[in-house]
């Protein structure tokens, strides 16, 4: 039989607490004229793509934005974003949103325009939101998803004028030029328009 071992007493417990907190202790204060996230959605979470992976641009001075353009990623939420970062991938948009709880992440501010459509007419006119998982596979279209992405495309809508229709929210695949088939077969394109519409 083993011999249990002797619990730590209160005393070290204690002090390992104490220990544990100094560093949260001796971390500054924020500075008071700290500048929130610098974000277009209010509920979204700032994750800034490279700037070599995206146009500085100052619009809709600078450029009309009448599009919103949907994609879906062919990945994970978690692999995409390092894409993102990478400097050497050159692609960006301006959102993600995650599959299970529709969590919504800027990447690249609405004036500046995204590396996302494959053609850049369609690039400097639009704002694109990547959603997370594959065209074949349906379940990564969830509630939440689609209830956070369509109050988002509402938004953007509003902000620039835009008319929540099907000509003016489109799929990647509608892009000419484009070889990619996203969101797919399995986006439920006329719920989605009519969520956008109800918001």
């Amino acid at each position: 039989m083993e011999r249990a071992e002797a619990l730590p007493s209160r005393r070290r417990l204690l002090k390992g607490t104490a220990f544990a907190a100094i560093p949260y202790a001796l971390l500054p204060s924020p500075r008071a004229d700290a500048q929130p996230a610098p974000v277009d959605h209010a509920f979204a979470l700032w994750e800034p793509a490279s700037e070599a992976n995206y146009t500085a641009a100052d619009r809709p001075t600078s450029h009309l934005v009448d599009l919103v353009i949907i994609h879906v990623t062919q990945t994970t939420y978690k692999n995409t974003m390092p894409v993102f970062w990478n400097p050497a991938k050159q692609v960006s948009a301006h959102y993600v949103l995650r599959s299970a709880d529709g969590r919504v992440t800027q990447c690249v501010r609405e004036r500046d325009i995204a590396w996302h459509a494959g053609n850049w007419d369609y690039n400097a006119r639009s704002i694109g939101i990547e959603h997370e998982g594959w065209v074949e596979r349906p379940e990564y279209f969830t509630g939440a998803m689609y209830e956070q992405s369509a109050a988002l495309a509402s938004e953007v809508c509003d902000r620039y004028g835009i008319p929540k229709d099907r000509d003016h929210i489109i799929g990647h695949h509608e892009v000419p030029g484009t070889d990619h088939t996203d969101p797919g077969p399995h986006w439920d394109w006329a719920r989605y328009i009519r969520m956008v519409n109800a918001v």
